[in-house]
């Protein structure tokens, strides 16, 4: 796991207040404009697994759509190895893009039927025609099909002849065709039996053993990004209202809604943390991203929301003492939340 140094190098992706808004039909307040994005900061580092938490809706699915240039945000930087993409022409566009690539989340649909498992690894390299050299590339399809935990033999076989777990190993080797650095992973196991789930998680992990590269994990399932990830960001509504290593914000969350996540999480261990965190059951509905709530929008739904939450917008401030565990609250939880469940 990255260790937090005083002078850390250049992050690998770095996104600075992104927002993004969509023309939608006139909704009852009037408004024509959906709030995806309302100022995102993310940082991912190389060779790190950053996961992305938050229920559907919140906007995690079109932050990874403008970290891959498939949308341009309204506002806002984003930084890959210290370089816009955004300002890229020319060659240097493609030379950009083979080096973030993505692992959809249904693996049913995102391959396809008519291509063999040979042809969807080396679809990549029709556009990138210097990554492997022509002789190489039945070879080096071997390669990744073997890298994936599949055989060699299984190249001239169709989807379709695969499993949801064997599939989605395929979609992990088309990623990794053309030797990423950054691999957007959008729910890439929410599809699957769960005992599959483990073994493409493991497979990732390995992955990343070997071969560096660095994940942004979009998952809804704390379980499971609490298993592969270096560091978390929650968000909410398109924010990201907390952010810190996996063990800070899964031990000792800071924001609100972060604890009520967690306390909704079922899990078969029974720990003396869980034992004595209390279930949080939310009211209200969730605000339409058509019409946010004013300052913290969280607060409609916050048990300890105040009148200021509803009027400023809270800055994303350090926990005490420093460090790298922040939160967007103007009425953080105490660092050791469980602390007077004791007493």
């Amino acid at each position: 796991m990255p260790e937090d140094t005083a002078e850390e190098p250049t992050p690998l992706l770095e996104a600075r207040d992104l927002k993004k808004t969509f023309r939608v039909p006139r909704s009852a307040s009037g408004s024509t404009r959906l709030h995806a994005l309302g100022g995102v900061d993310i940082t991912v580092r190389r060779g790190e697994t950053l996961g992305l938490v938050g229920e559907s809706g919140c906007g995690k699915s079109t932050l990874a759509r403008v970290l891959l240039m498939l949308e341009r945000p309204d506002s806002g930087t984003v930084r890959f190895d210290g370089v816009d993409p955004f300002a890229l022409r020319g060659k240097e566009l493609p030379a950009w893009r083979r080096r973030v690539q993505m692992v959809f989340q249904d693996p049913f649909a995102s391959l396809n039927p008519r291509l063999t498992a040979e042809e969807l690894i080396s679809e990549p390299w029709l556009s990138h025609r210097d990554v492997v050299p022509r002789r190489e590339r039945a070879k080096r399809v071997a390669e990744l099909l073997e890298m994936v935990g599949l055989r060699a033999g299984d190249a001239g076989r169709y989807p379709q002849e695969f499993s949801g777990g064997q599939r989605q190993r395929i979609g992990i080797a088309r990623a990794l065709a053309l030797n990423p650095d950054l691999i957007v992973c959008d729910e890439p196991v929410s599809a699957l039996d769960l005992s599959v789930q483990a073994q493409v998680l493991n497979l990732l992990t390995e992955l990343q053993a070997e071969l560096g590269v660095a994940y942004l994990f979009i998952s809804h399932d704390l379980s499971v990004v609490r298993h592969v990830a270096d560091r978390v960001a929650v968000m909410y509504l398109g924010r990201v209202v907390e952010s810190g290593t996996a063990e800070e914000v899964f031990t000792a969350p800071r924001h609100p809604y972060t604890a009520s996540l967690l306390s909704a999480a079922p899990s078969l261990e029974v720990t003396r943390e869980q034992d004595r965190r209390q279930r949080i059951v939310l009211s209200g509905e969730v605000p339409s991203p058509v019409d946010p709530p004013a300052g913290c929008r969280f607060h409609p739904r916050c048990w300890k929301a105040e009148a200021v939450c509803g009027e400023v917008v809270p800055e994303v401030e350090p926990a005490p003492g420093g460090g790298h565990h922040a939160a967007a609250c103007h009425l953080p939880l105490e660092v050791v939340t469980a602390a007077k469940a004791d007493s």
